[in-house]
């Protein structure tokens, strides 16, 4: 008898680490997009909870948060379809917020504010004892080089931590490629935003990086720099 695909098993033993220290009981919510790297982070916590369940006597309770920026025409059809995916993986509650961007630092910025927000407001609401991210070590890298192209602080300079608050990012270890890869092994179909497509003059900062940039890097100077830069 086989196993699971080695990155769907990645995937769920990052979970089953972020969420080991949490008490009986605890709600876990897991932040979804309907991308990639949220829809298998979505996946594994379901798994998770589910295991959890069943062989005792520990048990996790698993729901997910959906967060509608309201920046794109459909941006309310592709949250609803995000949500009834999460709910057919036996997530429980799914929470939808539609958010107003309006806040100082520009559109990516202003973004980001509005959705910790609302992370956190739904943490609260439902009682959640953590609420999940889908970043990766590739997030982690674009958010370092970011730093240094901006000439930031040593805190900036840090990256993302796994946990903040009641925000905890379990994928930090594993790379884009693996959540892709453990999508299409579970035979789910992620949602791609436009937005973060970065080949375009105009498009969002971190997107010319993750698309442009970190390429560039890992062709004229070789493989690892995402690695280098996430350490």
């Amino acid at each position: 008898m086989t196993g699971p695909d080695r990155r769907v098993a990645d995937v769920r033993r990052a979970v089953t680490g972020a969420v080991a220290d949490l008490p009986d009981g605890a709600l876990v919510l897991v932040a979804c997009s309907g991308g990639p790297d949220s829809l298998a982070l979505a996946a594994a916590t379901a798994f998770v909870a589910d295991r959890s369940v069943r062989r005792g006597p520990r048990v996790l309770r698993a729901g997910a948060v959906v967060v509608d920026h309201a920046l794109q025409p459909g941006s309310a059809d592709v949250a609803a379809r995000t949500a009834a995916v999460c709910r057919s993986l036996g997530l429980e509650p799914v929470v939808v917020e539609r958010v107003v961007v309006d806040a100082p630092g520009g559109p990516e910025a202003a973004a980001r504010h509005a959705r910790y927000e609302a992370l956190d407001a739904v943490a609260e609401r439902t009682g959640a004892a953590a609420v999940l991210l889908g970043h990766t070590l590739d997030d982690q890298a674009e958010t370092v080089l970011l730093g240094l192209a901006r000439g930031s602080g040593a805190r900036s300079l840090a990256g993302m931590p796994p946990v903040r608050g009641v925000l905890r990012r379990p994928l930090l270890g594993l790379r884009r490629t693996d959540t892709v890869g453990a999508c299409a092994a579970l035979g789910l179909e992620p949602w791609h935003d436009p937005t973060n497509a970065g080949t375009a003059d105009d498009a969002p900062l971190r997107s010319r990086v993750r698309d442009r940039v970190l390429p560039l890097l890992e062709r004229e100077l070789g493989p690892g720099v995402a690695e280098a830069l996430a350490r």
